[in-house]
This record gives structure tokens, sequence and C-alpha cells, in this order.
């Protein structure tokens, strides 16, 4: 039994460190904070603890993540966060002090452990600081329990708030608090660093209240100073926390932290599935999801009769910037579980099942295999295949014209190293596992490891994440022609990145092709080119088309070249104008023009890599691609002008008027014959007439505005004066007009017509009238 005197002193102490952690700003102070935080908890049992965890550790996380009250969020202050100190200090010693404190086998996580398995303390963690759609969903009470129904991440953790008398508030033990605050961490600094127009909507003032039910002095805050974050030390304790909580295939290897007190065996304790999964779904649903006006499988939503109101509340914001190093290696650490499966297991699959041989140059999975081996606990796969894939989408879609493509080159590297788990291995982290104290490979195994390429191991994978290599191909390829006018050298080098990935083996390239193949035709049973084995994927394959683009097409993307209802179809290898290879084609006409209008150092080298890229695409589709390219700068005899790259051409050197631009012209980038902010504010007035007029919706359905007649009175046909004659006239003429306005709107709408007047903001056009004016005002002046 603890005396009433004891614990008095420890709550004392508490708030005694709570002083000195607030005070920590210089690195000598933070160190001693550090000391101060794991002297405290080394001294003191678990039930005194609840004193550290009640009143220290709030001001703890507030500090060590920058999140302070004190100070409002300007990029002219200097960051104020432990992390962020240390990263502009460059002070590897009070980056090793954190990173002690913090790491999973530290003393503060093994007290965490320990006040968790007494439920000492319960947080209520705040609502502004959750995922966009969670946020919204937490409004009503209804919501609220859907909401523990639908996603296991908030399941038993939403409680109804009856001190507040909001609807609901999400309650989390020690663990689970300091955890949701670490994944917020990056999407914060993401938010703060991106650019305006890229930036994902935030409630403006961020309040800080519900700390924990024991504390009643932090009752509001304001975000503070936000910089970019230490990535070294930040993935430091990502990778420390996933090797600690996230178990693989091989636990024996994949388990260093053994003398920790959060190390259990994995068929003994299910609080370690259940910790790896709350990691796992925090990651997602802060990272990936956020924003998403479709967080959740169409599937589910409709077994449990809900309709998410998403798309007009989000609707085409972006994802946050900024998170792509962090995602990475989110990705890659998932991805090892697959290739330790494989890798494991080449003679025979992950569960067991030997691929069979079947006719043809491509090995074949019995359908079964992707089920077991992609929904089991052994992988995380099933996990992140949605929310990724709608994560890289809608960065591809609705990332700003005006925005830098860095954000975007980290969200294609995630979108590449999904695509290639086989390239995957443990030396990818060996700069991290060196972080850790963990043993070195040696040099026969990281040679081993290092050279693994694509085999009919991995054909379950390419199979179930198939739109990852076919569908996601194609939208970027939109994206591509969207946004080669602002760095084209870098978009070109990106393109020839995913073709070389889909023709870097011949046996990927064929399980692609047949599978597109098996997708559009019927399943007779004759067909020599495609196993009937194929043909058991494609439900499974349209359903996840429908449902992980769902709301998602190039119609609401400025700069589209592809058709309306894109995701009803796959259309890489279709033959028309809008498939791959004829986009692929033009884009090789545009980004010749681009890099023959540039002059640089990387011009001869962006024309190399151009010619690379034709050759990969013969390979690819079959067939010559175009001309060479492979001319220097100083030969070329023609010029084009951005009219003539944004125009659209056939393939060979004349016109065709049977290739149209598929995307909203009058979103399209602004070019170099318009006046810039003109022509923003006249596709603002359009958008706005539009919207007045309804034109924005079509309306096929009515007929023809009908005439009105007038039944006059007795006396009304005695017509005197000629007042009462022009009267008549003024209102037959306005009901005329009346009437053919009418007509015309009707006419705008059957049709899809819009008004766009962005026209008016070409140079030309402008000159021209300012001429007219500056000719008629010296006309009136000299006359």
């Amino acid at each position: 039994m603890i005396g009433h005197s004891y614990g008095m002193d420890a709550q004392a102490k508490a708030t005694e460190l709570e002083t000195t952690i607030l005070a920590a700003a210089s690195p000598p102070q933070i160190a001693a904070a550090c000391s101060g935080v794991e002297a405290f908890l080394q001294k003191h049992t678990p039930d005194q603890s609840r004193w550290f965890f009640s009143i220290t550790f709030p001001t703890l996380i507030c500090k060590t993540f920058g999140f302070d009250e004190s100070s409002l969020p300007s990029k002219s202050q200097s960051p104020n966060g432990w992390i962020d100190i240390a990263m502009l200090s460059r002070d590897s010693e009070l980056a090793g002090k954190i990173f002690g404190l913090l790491s999973p086998n530290g003393v503060l996580m093994s007290s965490i452990s320990a006040v968790d398995r007494l439920s000492l303390v319960k947080y209520v963690f705040p609502i502004e600081r959750l995922p966009e759609w969670v946020r919204y969903m937490l409004q009503n009470k209804r919501d609220c329990q859907v909401l523990m129904d639908l996603c296991p991440l908030f399941r038993n953790k939403v409680k109804e708030d009856s001190l507040k008398g909001s609807p609901c508030q999400v309650q989390l033990n020690v663990l689970e608090y300091f955890l949701f605050w670490f994944v917020y961490y990056p999407v914060c600094k993401g938010s703060s660093d991106g650019p305006d127009g890229a930036r994902v909507r935030r409630s403006r003032k961020f309040r800080l209240e519900n700390w924990a039910y024991s504390i009643p002095g932090l009752c509001s805050s304001k975000r503070g100073m936000e910089q970019k974050n230490d990535v070294n030390l930040y993935c430091r304790l990502l990778y420390a926390y996933f090797r600690a909580f996230v178990p693989m295939v091989d636990l024996s290897a994949h388990q260093p932290y053994r003398s920790s007190l959060l190390h259990y065996s994995w068929g003994h304790d299910t609080s370690v599935i259940e910790r790896a999964e709350f990691l796992v779904n925090s990651l997602i649903h802060f990272w990936l999801v956020d924003n998403d006006f479709s967080p959740l499988p169409v599937s589910l939503c409709k077994s449990y009769g809900v309709t998410l109101p998403f798309r007009s509340i989000f609707g085409e914001t972006p994802p946050t910037s900024g998170l792509g190093e962090v995602i990475t290696l989110f990705v890659k650490y998932l991805t090892l579980n697959s290739v330790l499966c494989i890798e494991g297991h080449d003679k025979f699959g992950c569960n067991g099942y030997p691929p069979r041989k079947v006719s043809g140059s491509v090995d074949v999975i019995n359908s079964k295999e992707i089920t077991l081996d992609f929904t089991s606990n052994n992988s995380w796969n099933i996990w992140v295949q949605r929310p990724l894939y709608r994560f890289v989408l809608r960065t591809f879609l609705f990332c700003p014209v005006e925005s830098s493509i860095k954000n975007v080159s980290q969200v294609f590297t995630v979108w590449v190293t999904y695509m290639e788990p086989w390239k995957v291995n443990l030396q990818e982290f060996a700069e991290l596992d060196a972080t850790l104290g963990m043993p070195q490979k040696s040099t026969s195994e990281v040679t081993q490891t290092s050279e693994n390429g694509y085999s009919t191991a991995w054909q379950t994978y390419v199979l179930a994440n198939y739109l990852y290599y076919s569908s996601l191909v194609m939208h970027f390829f939109g994206f591509a022609h969207k946004f080669l006018h602002t760095d084209p050298e870098v978009i070109i080098q990106m393109v020839s990145k995913v073709i070389n990935l889909l023709t870097s083996s011949t046996e990927l390239m064929d399980l692609i092709k047949i599978m597109d193949t098996a997708y559009h035709s019927k399943p007779t049973g004759s067909s020599k080119l495609v196993p009937n084995a194929l043909y058991s994927f494609v439900p499974a394959i349209r359903e996840q088309l429908q449902d992980w683009e769902n709301g998602l097409c190039e119609t609401a993307a400025d700069g589209s070249f592809l058709h309306d209802n894109w995701n009803k179809d796959l259309r890489l290898f279709s033959g028309g104008e809008d498939g791959g290879q004829q986009l692929l084609q033009l884009f090789v006409l545009r980004a010749e023009s681009e890099l023959q209008a540039i002059s640089g150092d990387n011009v001869a080298q962006s024309l190399k890599c151009l010619d690379s890229l034709k050759a990969q695409l013969s390979c690819l589709f079959g067939g010559p691609i175009l001309g060479s390219s492979s001319r220097t700068p100083e030969k070329r005899e023609h010029v084009q002008t951005r009219d003539e790259m944004f125009r659209p051409r056939s393939f060979g050197h004349h016109m065709v008027s049977e290739v149209k631009y598929k995307g909203d012209w009058m979103k399209r980038p602004i070019s170099d014959d318009e006046i810039a902010w003109l022509a923003k504010l006249l596709v603002d007035l359009s958008a706005w007439l539009n919207e007045s007029l309804g034109l924005n919706q079509v309306n096929s359905s009515q007929g023809w505005p009908a005439w009105s007649y007038v039944d006059l009175s007795g006396n009304a046909g005695n017509v005197s004066g000629f007042m009462d004659t022009m009267k008549i006239v003024f209102l037959s003429l306005f009901s005329w007009f009346t009437a053919l306005g009418k007509a015309g709107l009707m006419f705008m709408r059957k049709r899809g017509l819009k008004v766009n007047l962005r026209i008016l903001a070409s140079k030309k056009i402008v000159m021209v009238l300012l001429m007219v004016a500056a000719f008629s005002i010296s006309r009136k002046a000299f006359s």
C-alpha cells in the first residue's frame, strides 16, 4: 500500500518535471529534460507513474513534436519542437538522447506498457487532429456508431462525451494516444510546408483541449511552429516501432527487442497482433486516407446501408504533401513480408501451393492463392491496396498546375516501390539497422539479396494488384501530359521509369498483356493465348476497378487527354485514340517540342532518354514507334510554339481532326499567348455563370420550353392609344427574347455546352481591343 505523503511527493515531482520540460528550448536543456523523465520513471512504480502520465506526458508530447500552445504558426519563427531543434542544430548526441527516450525498448515505453496493463489513464484525442473524414463522422451519434462498425481503428474507442456536450469523443490508452500523435506529426508538417494550392484544408483553429481526463489545466492550444522535420530521426523512430510492433513472417529474424517488455510471442498473446493492426491502421488513415471522399470500400458501405457524403465536402482536395519519404519507408517495410514469403518458398507457394504450368509462356497460379496469400495475417498487402492506390491516383489527378513537382516525385517513388516488391530486400534497411545497433549482413548475403528480379513466384502479387500495372499507368500518362510543360526532363524520366518497369521482364510483360486480353474477352475455353485460369481473376479486377476508382476520373482533372467514365474499362493496350500507345506517341511528340524550346546541359541527355523510351515502347506495344530524336539542340530547324504543343495531333507530321483534346479545355494549363491573371479571372467568371445558369449538369430529359398562352379578358382586346400599343409590343418582344434565351439554355444543357470566356484572355484579342479603344479615343480627341 502506498502512503498518501509518498503519492503527493510523486505528484509534486511530476509537476516539477512538467515545468522543466516546458522550459527546455536549447539542446542542453532538452537533454536534461530527457534524463529527468527517464530518472522519474525508473524510480516510481506504475501506480505512482499515473501522475507523470496525467500531468507531464501531454506536455512531453507537445514539446517533442512542436505542438506549443504559446506560439502561433509563423514560418518566420524558429521551430520549438525537440525533433526540429535536433535537426537544425545537427546535434547527433541530442538526437540520440531523444531517440533513446522514445525508442520502443526504452524506459518510457516500458512504463507505458505497465500503465496500460493496469488501465490507470485514459486520454481523449482532440477531434481537430483526427483524419478529415473521421472528424465529420463524429458530429452526430448515428455516424459515431457507423464509424465503430466500419473502421477497426476506432472500434470500442468512440464514447459519448457527457462533459463537453459534443456527440462523441475518441478515448485511447497511453500507447494508442502516443502513436496517434506520432503518426499525426508528419501530416501536420506536410499541411504547414505544402504550397497553398496543394495544402490540405484544416480547421483554422486547432484546440488541444481534452488532453486527458485528469488534466484541467490544458484546455486550448494553437498549432506551433512546424518546419521541415528531422527526417532521419523520425524515420529512425518509425522503423524502430515497425520492428517492435509489426511482426513479419520470420519473427525470429524481425524481433530485435527481445529484452523489451513489449516483446511477446505472436502465437500466445493476441495483444501483439492488435498492436500491430492499430499501428498499421493509424498510418493508413492518417497518411493515406485522411481527406479522401471515399475512405472505405464501397461494398462495405453498401452492406451496412451507409452513404458517405464526403464528395461535396472534400471535392478535388489533393492528399497531404510531404509524406512521400515516410510512406515509402512504410510501404517497403510492409512489402518485406511478401518478399520473405516468396523468397522463403520459391518452389512452393507461401501456403504450400505449387505453381502449375499452363499453355503459353506464363506460369499461372491457382486463383485461390491470391485470397490465401494476400488476405492472411502473414501479409499486410490487403491492408494497403485500396488506400495506397487512391492516394497515388488522387495525387496525380488533383495536383495543382502551379505546384512543385517535388511532392509528386515522392509519391511516384512510393508507387514504383509498391510495383517492384522483388527489389525490396534487407539491404534497404541496412542504414536504419545500424542506427538500432543491429548486426550487419555479410557481403555475400548482400550480393545475393540485391540481385533479385521478377520471377513467376510473383504472379499472384501482380494479379492481386493488377490495377497498379494497368489502370494507374494510364492515369499517370494523363498526369504526364498535364505537367510536361512544367519540367520536361523530370517528367520524361518518370515516364521512362514506368515503361522500363513494365518491360524489365519478358514474363512480367507477357503476364500483363495476357491478363488484359482476358479482361476484354469472354472465357470461351478455346483461346490459345489466354489460359482459362486467368479468367477467374477478371471479376475481382472489375470489382477493384469500380471500388478503388470510385468517384475518381480524368473529367474533373485539368489537362486530361482521356475519356469520360474512364474507370469503366482498362485502356492501356487499347488500339483507339485513347489507348496507351497513342497517348505515349503523342507524349513523345510533345516532349520533343518541349526539349527543343529549352536550353541546358541536360537536353542532350533527355533526348537520349526519349530515344530509349521509344525503344521500350516498341518492345511493349510491338512495332516501330516514331523516328529517332537523337539530334542535338543546335540542329533543330523549327521550334514549335506553345499553341502547337498543346494542340492534339496525329503521330506523324500532319494534323488530323480525329484526335481531340479529352479534358476540360477551360482548365488547361496557362499558355504563353494568354494573360495569366486575366485567364484566371475569366475562368472564375465562366464557372460562376455556368453554375448560375445550370450548365454544369446535362439535362437531356426535358424537352424544349413550352410557349406561354395568356387568356385575355373580354375587354382586353380593345387597344386604344399609343402607350397601350407600345406596351404590348414591348411585352411581346420581351416574352419572345425570354423564350429564345430559355431555348438557348436548354440547347446548351442538352448538348453539354458551357460558357467559356477564357478566349478573351488571349494576348492577341486583348491587343486588338486595346488598339480599337485607343483608335476610338484618339478619333474623338482629334475630332
